[in-house]
Parts: structure tokens; sequence; C-alpha cells
């Protein structure tokens, strides 16, 4: 946009216009410069060094999470099979005191119908010869 030629600015706004374009040209130039520098330096391999890098510690990551993973599966599986046992352990005492207390009845039973044979008789001890020659004449 120009400004009219009969303002009392006008020469000043010239010189600033003609400032800025120069200060706008010598920006241009050291860009270019600069640009120009950069692109012409041989480029380093810093890239690959630091991918190398990542891969590394990716890879290094990969395996402790597998090795974890493996650990924790180890663990459970020990873990059940200390389960399993502690049953099965539990499992046997529950058999044998079952065992026990059929013996233990059993024995009871025994002794029970011994007693019962000892103390329970027909007749009395003193009448016993009399019983038995009852028994006696029974069959003819």
């Amino acid at each position: 946009m120009k400004l009219p030629t009969n303002s009392p600015d006008n020469g000043h706004d010239q010189i600033a216009d003609l400032e800025l374009e120069q200060a706008l040209k010598n920006f241009q130039s050291s860009v270019h410069a600069w640009s120009e520098a950069v692109y012409s330096q041989p480029h380093m391999p810093v890239r690959v060094h630091r991918t190398s890098w990542r891969v590394a510690a990716g890879w290094a990551l990969g395996c402790v999470l597998a090795a974890g993973s493996l650990t924790g599966g180890l663990y459970e599986r020990h873990h059940r099979q200390e389960l399993a046992k502690i049953a099965a352990a539990q499992e046997a005492e529950r058999q044998q005191k079952l065992a026990a207390e059929e013996r233990s009845s059993k024995e009871n039973e025994d002794l029970l119908a011994k007693v019962d044979s000892d103390v329970s008789r027909e007749v009395p001890s003193a009448m016993e010869p009399l019983a038995q020659m009852m028994a006696d004449d029974e069959p003819q």
C-alpha cells in the first residue's frame, strides 16, 4: 500500500520501508547461508546409533517380560502342586480317622455283644444243671 506523496511523513516511511526491506534481505541471505552450510556437512550416523540402542532396549525389555511371565507361571504351577499335596495328605488323614472310628465302633460292638452274652443268661447259675436236664428231655 502506497502512501500519498503529499504526506509530511512520506520521506520517513520510505526510509523505514527501505530499512525493513534491507533487514529482510539480510535475514534471507543468512538463512540461505545457514541452510547451505548444514546441507554441505557430512551426515553422522547418529540416528542409527540411537536406533540400535532402542532395539537393544526393546529386546531387553521383552526378555525381562518373558522371563517374568515364565517365572510367574512356574510359581503358579508349583503352588498348585503344593496345594494338591496338602489336600491329598488331609484326605489320607481323614480316611485314617474314618477307618479308626470304624474299627473302634466294631470293637465296641463286639465288646458289647460279649458283655451282653456274659450278663444275660437264660437261667441263674444255681439253676443251670436243672435247665440242662430240661434241655436234654425236650427232643425225646
